[in-house]
């Protein structure tokens, strides 16, 4: 009789640079990907590299406060509608900084894709801002979630991949439920975030110290 192989399903997982001593709060950064696809995410992937500098600039800023950066790698590649696959993975891990370091305060940090996910777990309890870098979105994107928390947009303005406009009205959307709001235009840049990277690296890890209690990062 011939036995039946049974299909492993993909888990998300997390590449952790350890905080200084004891955990006081973490920053989560979340890679871009695309709007439809249920292929497996590889480190490999140009998304996850993108975002591997930008964890250590956190790292390097804020690790002697107690600051510890994930990296997370998701299941899938894709959105995928309804499905919100990325979303899944951003809360499974919120729920493991919960496990491993208890209630310490988080900042999301997400590129595209991954800016939109960020915004769409900004409810969590844990959560004190939110980073979204050229974060694609939609009209209808909701901003009630983002009561009480701070939030930075930044988007270049010669982004043809996601929109800096909807980034723009979203920004002022939450202005009316946000604490604080930002919205950085970074002049002569696209959605690679390359021409100008140590604009927004800086960017980046000032306002995520910042949300955190850390203060600005020198």
């Amino acid at each position: 009789m011939t036995a039946q192989l049974q299909r492993v399903e993909p888990q998300p997982t997390v590449t952790v640079h350890e905080a200084k001593g004891e955990t006081c709060g973490v920053v989560l950064v979340l890679p871009g990907g695309k709007a439809d696809s249920f292929a497996p995410t590889d480190s490999r992937q140009l998304a996850a590299l993108r975002m591997r500098p930008f964890a250590r600039s956190l790292h390097r800023g804020g690790r002697k406060n107690g600051l510890a950066v994930w990296l997370v790698r998701y299941r899938y590649r894709g959105w995928n509608g309804a499905e919100m696959s990325p979303v899944v993975d951003a809360m499974w891990a919120l729920d493991e900084v919960r496990r491993r370091h208890g209630d310490v305060p988080v900042v999301l940090v997400g590129h595209s894709m991954g800016g939109r996910t960020a915004l769409r777990v900004a409810g969590d309890a844990a959560v004190r801002g939110v980073v979204a870098l050229a974060p694609w979105l939609t009209d209808i994107e909701p901003v009630d979630q983002l009561a009480g928390r701070d939030l930075l947009v930044a988007h270049g303005d010669l982004d043809v991949v996601t929109s800096p406009r909807a980034s723009r009205l979203y920004a002022e959307r939450a202005r009316a439920v946000a604490r604080r709001v930002d919205y950085v235009c970074v002049r002569g840049d696209m959605h690679a975030m390359l021409v100008r990277w140590r604009t927004w690296h800086r960017i980046t890890t000032r306002f995520a110290l910042d949300a955190l209690g850390f203060g600005p990062a020198r």
